[in-house]
């Protein structure tokens, strides 16, 4: 299983997904959401930012079934998806992960059939073999 690389700039992030919360860096001088997080606000150029929280809500905006599994560490797990979801308060904002059935469940928990462009997802963090916690999405029910 693949692990994410932390940056001093996006230490954060990990570190509130650890805790459960989704946060997203805001720059504390004009309050522009920002994503991925970055020293310098690309619309003031301030210095100074901040993280907030979100709801964890959002939509699915793109996907994909990679066919055949692009990386050797996730061919067990095929056919499973890779999504891109828009969040629901900043739709600019888009993380990438994956839909599951439940937090702890294989990348291939969900039928493929089930997803679709603008499906309501809501996150769930799920802790790596390494400690990291990461954000995965689960389908909303309609």
């Amino acid at each position: 299983m693949l692990t994410p690389v932390v940056d001093e700039d996006g230490a954060p992030f990990w570190q509130y997904a650890a805790q459960g919360e989704l946060r997203i860096q805001a720059c504390a001088a004009c309050g522009e959401l920002r994503f991925p997080p970055r020293p310098c606000c690309p619309h003031c150029q301030s210095f100074d930012s901040e993280w907030r929280r979100m709801s964890g809500r959002g939509r699915i905006w793109s996907y994909v079934l990679p066919h055949p599994p692009l990386l050797p560490e996730y061919a067990a797990q095929a056919p499973y998806n890779a999504v891109v979801v828009e969040l629901a308060e900043v739709p600019h904002i888009r993380l990438v992960g994956n839909v599951v059935a439940a937090p702890d469940a294989a990348l291939n928990s969900v039928d493929p059939a089930r997803l679709r462009i603008g499906a309501q997802v809501r996150v769930a963090f799920t802790e790596l073999p390494d400690g990291t916690a990461v954000p995965r999405w689960l389908l909303e029910r309609a």
